[in-house]
């Protein structure tokens, strides 16, 4: 009855591919454990609401757990293979390309009793199962060859799998769409339940012709007929109950009515009674026996169950991803920071559902800077910044797309370490500066260059003469274990320490002095002031509080803010006159570069005047050969052998003359020699080609000025000042341009052709021979049609297009007219 193809799986194939799914090792891999520190970490960084967000993109609970599980990792090919795998999700989604998705149930207890010897499955489990093996379906459905390409990723998770139709069919040969026994599930059970609609109609017709002698007889109750212990009775007032011959069955509970199963269908309902057993023992059997044939592969369905559940956790990712416009960064097996336009994640969903405006960060720890010191206004967005660089720095090493340029730069640390807000601990008795002394001890011990620190509020919760010197200290030991993290303060001391010591870079967040506002600017180079006397008079406070305030600060404090706030006004008025200076350079050599180019355009005009009349002085001299020629018959004629070998001499050198100034002119023009190293005389089976670009021939021999090359099957001429030496071809055979597209075929030039469709090899060929074709006819204006795809033939052609010594003007025409599918060449 049952026939499946099945690759057996051991237990362990079975488990290490599960830890496959999961993104573990294998049991020969080892990397050093991942330390994150404080205990709640993820809390204080917000990427517990990310894995919130996410839970809610699930499709089931197995893979809402998935994602709860979800931690940072530290191994670079399993990060850009995540990264890799919800970019390529985020793609389908994007364009459209639908992903099978759909909500599934967890099938682990029904192949948990399945695997048990002799259990039979109920008919709930098996439709569960079904479900699962019908999305698997649709997910192998969904990877044709087209896509394997296009989503490498994505496909790499089922390469190793393989999915039998079977499994499913013979379920669906059993259970229907509602999760019911199909009445043709074997011949048996067809047979059984013809059987009971037969007795069934057979009872109806006894069952309506007792009811209508009854009734005339006004024996029966207003409700004439009902069910009891699945038989089908009559309903009897309680004084006619002796009148009528039957089992009774129950009786009402006020005792006037009473239910009799009439003696007539006794023996009816007694058969149905046994085909109704019957087809429950055939449909145990029948169930029984797809429960066996499904027992052995309940290892490939748990596969199945990791495989729906992967690609859950995916599509949760990429949707999240799409919400908040995130892209996959570059990354690097070491620590690096080079975070291009990045936003707070959860800032920007905020402010998006509000039509708010989020200002993005960017920020380049380039050696040998390695941590940023980060000062200025309170509510200036400094916590916002420094939590958003460690938000990103998880997420992305938990396989998200995070929302900054995808040009960005990023490394992968091992060691996640941060201290941000108050950390007062009750149960341990210690205060918030105990607290934030003891995360400091705990971070000095096992800090590494591959550990990231992030500090709110440097020093702070002490007294701040003590409590800056301590930072300082903490500072320049982080620093010399060559930490890279971003750390804020307030303190002038640190501000100042970071401007002396290799490896710490000062940053602020711009302020508006003139309105007293943060900008929410991260700008990397400079401290911040933290504007606390401008805010200060600012919030109304009296002149004579702020007055007394200066005085008690002293002279030198009031000195470093105030340098402070010059420097950012004077570095604000210096960038100012930067970008109008850059503006002012941009245009010089814009007009540097047309003053060049008229100039050359001059001196080719010029030259060419001066070739074009001298090709006419040649052939004026020619055209007045036949007079010379007069004068010399003449001068024969008089005897004077002389004065006639005297003109004839002057003609030829006169001609000669001009024929070389042709020449010299022409070579100049057309000929100009290129800068660098000189070229070594043309031999005979060198590779060359035209200095114009072209394909690539063989010196099969060299007559004075001229070689006879071969290109192909094909043998041409050509003057050896035409000709440059080339590299060596890979292969020299014959091509299509020699059999179609032949010299005596130019005055045919079709200027538009068509690779779509063509393997990579050959339209690189035809676009070859197509540039070949039209430089010989001197065709100027071109079209290349390759389709939009991936981008990837676009690319090629261009490439192609560089390698001719040409002037070319590629570009793209209008969308209407195809886009980034077409290619325009002009050849000036």
């Amino acid at each position: 009855m049952f026939v499946i193809k099945y690759n057996s799986f051991t237990a362990l194939e079975i488990a290490v591919f599960l830890r496959k799914l999961d993104g573990q090792v294998s049991e020969d891999e080892h990397w050093r454990t991942m330390k994150f520190e404080p205990k709640d970490l993820f809390e204080k960084l917000e990427f517990d609401k990310i894995i919130e967000l996410t839970v809610k993109e699930c499709l089931g609970e197995l893979g809402a757990a998935a994602v709860k599980e979800i931690k940072p990792d530290n191994d670079l090919r399993r990060i850009r293979t995540a990264l890799s795998q919800v970019e390529e999700m985020k793609l389908t989604m994007t364009e459209n390309d639908r992903f099978p998705s759909t909500t599934y149930f967890e099938i682990s207890e029904e192949l948990d009793m399945l695997e048990i010897i002799g259990y039979v499955l109920a008919e709930e489990g098996l439709q569960r199962i079904n479900t699962i093996l019908l999305f698997t379906r649709d997910i192998f459905k969904f990877f044709t060859s087209e896509r394997r390409e296009l989503y490498p990723n994505l496909y790499q998770i089922i390469r190793s799998v393989t999915f039998d139709e079977s499994l499913s069919k013979e379920i669906e040969k059993v259970i229907d769409e509602e999760g019911k026994i199909r009445p043709d599930a074997s011949p048996e059970l067809s047979r059984i339940r013809r059987a009971v609609g037969s007795k069934q109609r057979e009872l109806d017709k006894v069952f309506r012709g007792i009811i209508s002698n009854y009734k005339t007889k006004g024996m029966l109750s207003d409700n004439i007929e009902s069910f009891r212990n699945g038989r089908r009775v009559l309903s009897v007032p309680a004084e006619h109950k002796r009148q009528v011959r039957g089992i009774i069955h129950d009786e009402s509970t006020s005792g006037k009515t009473t239910f009799i199963e009439p003696e007539q269908v006794i023996n009816i309902n007694n058969d149905i009674f046994d085909l109704q057993q019957a087809e429950k023992r055939e449909i145990y059997r029948i169930l029984k026996e797809l429960s066996a044939l499904l027992r052995p592969y309940v290892p490939l369905m748990r596969i199945y169950q990791s495989l729906l559940i992967k690609f859950d956790v995916i599509q949760a990712k990429a949707r999240l991803a799409v919400r908040m416009k995130g892209f996959q960064p570059k990354t690097q097996d070491q620590p690096i920071f080079r975070m291009i336009k990045g936003f707070h994640p959860l800032l920007l969903l905020k402010n998006m559902q509000y039509g708010k405006k989020t200002i993005p960060f960017t920020l380049d720890l380039t050696k040998p800077n390695r941590i940023l010191m980060l000062s200025g206004p309170n509510a200036g967005g400094k916590s916002i910044t420094l939590k958003s660089v460690g938000l990103i720095q998880l997420m992305i090493q938990s396989g998200f797309l995070v929302p900054m340029d995808p040009e960005s730069e990023v490394g992968i640390f091992e060691d996640f370490f941060a201290d941000i807000g108050d950390q007062q601990s009750l149960e341990d008795d210690l205060s918030t500066y105990s607290s934030h002394l003891q995360n400091m001890r705990v971070f000095l011990e096992t800090a590494s260059p591959k550990t990231l620190v992030l500090i709110d509020e440097f020093g702070s919760g002490t007294d701040p003469a003590i409590g800056g010197a301590i930072a300082e200290s903490i500072l320049r030991e982080l620093n010399f274990r060559k930490v890279f993290g971003v750390i804020t303060t307030h303190y002038s001391n640190l501000k100042i320490f970071a401007f002396k010591t290799k490896g710490i870079v000062n940053g602020s967040m711009n302020f508006d002095q003139d309105n007293l506002s943060p900008t929410y600017e991260l700008k990397v180079g400079k401290p911040g002031s933290s504007y606390a006397y401008e805010i200060a008079q600012k919030s109304g406070l009296p002149k004579q509080i702020l007055k007394y305030a200066k005085h008690r600060t002293g002279q030198n404090a009031k000195a470093v803010d105030q340098l402070l706030v010059e420097l950012q006004r004077e570095k604000q008025e210096v960038e100012e006159q930067l970008v109008t200076m850059r503006d002012k350079e941009i245009k010089l050599e814009r007009l540097i570069k047309t003053y060049e180019n008229l100039h050359k355009d001059l001196e080719y005009r010029r030259k060419r005047m001066k070739m074009e009349s001298k090709e006419t002085e040649l052939q004026e001299i020619s055209k007045f050969n036949r007079e010379f020629e007069q004068v010399i018959r003449e001068i024969k004629e008089e005897k004077n052998l002389e004065k006639a070998k005297q003109k004839a001499q002057e003609v030829r050198e006169k001609r000669v003359e001009v024929a070389e100034n042709v020449q010299e002119l022409r070579k100049e023009i057309y000929y100009k020699p290129r800068k660098g190293k000189k070229q070594r005389p043309i031999r005979v089976g060198d590779f060359v080609k035209l200095k114009t670009g072209g394909s690539t021939g063989e010196v099969e021999s060299i007559d004075k000025n001229a070689a006879m090359i071969q290109m192909g099957i094909m043998r041409m001429k050509i003057n050896l000042e035409d000709l440059q030496l080339a590299d060596e071809p890979l292969e020299l055979k014959p091509t299509k341009s020699v059999h179609t597209r032949g010299i005596t075929q130019t005055a045919n030039f079709q200027s538009k052709i068509d690779i779509r469709g063509m393997r990579f090899d050959e339209a690189m060929q035809v676009v070859e021979e197509f540039v070949d074709q039209a430089l010989i006819t001197n065709a100027s204006n071109l079209e290349i049609v390759h389709g939009k795809g991936t981008g990837v033939l676009r690319k090629a052609v261009k490439k192609k297009l560089r390698e001719y010594n040409v002037t070319m003007d590629v570009r793209h025409p209008a969308p209407e007219r195809g886009g980034d599918g077409v290619t325009l060449i002009e050849i000036v």
